[in-house]
């Protein structure tokens, strides 16, 4: 089972950690909801490798 990190980035450039799920079709939901709500580019990455998985700007 894989582990997603949801992160958003900040008005200085730095990444934030927001959340962790199981299940990537529902973290893309929630990444991209979120990034529409808080009108910040959010970021999907493996939470076992670092490497990233996708990139949302919804603003």
């Amino acid at each position: 089972m894989t582990k997603v990190n949801i992160e958003w980035q900040d008005q200085f450039g730095f990444w934030r950690h927001y959340q962790m799920m199981h299940h990537l079709p529902s973290a893309y939901k929630t990444a991209k909801f979120r990034s529409k709500t808080m009108k910040k580019r959010m970021r999907l990455t493996d939470a076992e490798s670092g490497g990233l998985l996708d990139l949302i700007d919804e603003r």
